[in-house]
């Protein structure tokens, strides 16, 4: 029996399960998709340890295993935290959206100033988190004491076809300060909530609070 016989066999008997694997992986492509969050950017919202659900088909429709658009379905909004394939960063990265084309985003002491508007804050019983508010968006974030900390920048427009992205975590976060606005095309997905938890520091243990919590 030749390679070829040998191969056309397999398919054959196998057919249905083979079928399975390509659904599942066209699937993951193109409409949602797991990550599993190793660094803690995004603390306190997303921890690590935390296995998040992203839904791929929030912004654009595409091709399975391809970055070929068949249509459009949203547009990232400030707020949101998305999923993109960062070039820059040579990694896969989760972060909250926080400029939009066209905005002008600054940052003193701390604090977003978002098309000339200081962002409006609330304190917390932790006092290293306040509640930042982002339109419609409220969420913690966090303000660890760091040396040498990027909590100011002069005003930025985010120029067409592009984001500007801030992790939680606002004092440890390698983001847009760091490799500057996100093309659109690396935009992979929207991050709605957390999947599953496992704990790194108490043997990979399940934190069952954290199971299917909302993101946003």
């Amino acid at each position: 029996m030749n390679i070829k016989t040998s191969f056309n066999k397999l398919v054959k008997e196998n057919w249905a399960f083979l079928l399975f694997v390509f659904v599942l992986f066209a699937s993951r492509s193109s409409f949602a998709d797991w990550y599993l969050v190793p660094t803690g950017s995004m603390l306190p919202t997303i921890v690590q340890g935390d296995r998040i659900f992203v839904d791929k088909m929030a912004y654009r429709l595409e091709v399975p295993f391809t970055d070929i658009e068949i249509m459009q379905t949203g547009q990232p909004k400030r707020g949101d935290i998305v999923v993109f394939n960062s070039e820059k960063a040579g990694n896969r990265l989760v972060k909250r959206l926080i400029g939009e084309p066209g905005d002008r985003i600054a940052i003193r002491d701390n604090k977003l100033i978002i098309n000339g508007e200081l962002t409006f804050y609330e304190d917390n019983e932790n006092e290293l988190h306040k509640t930042e508010h982002l339109g419609n968006v409220a969420h913690i974030v966090q303000f660890m004491p760091v040396a040498e900390a990027r909590d100011n920048f002069a005003q930025v427009i985010v120029p067409e076809g592009h984001y500007l992205v801030l992790g939680d975590n606002r004092n440890n976060s390698a983001d847009s300060r760091y490799y500057g606005f996100v093309p659109a095309i690396e935009i992979q997905g929207k991050a709605n909530k957390v999947l599953l938890s496992l704990d790194p520091d108490n043997y990979y243990l399940p934190r069952k609070e954290r199971f299917y919590i909302p993101l946003i």
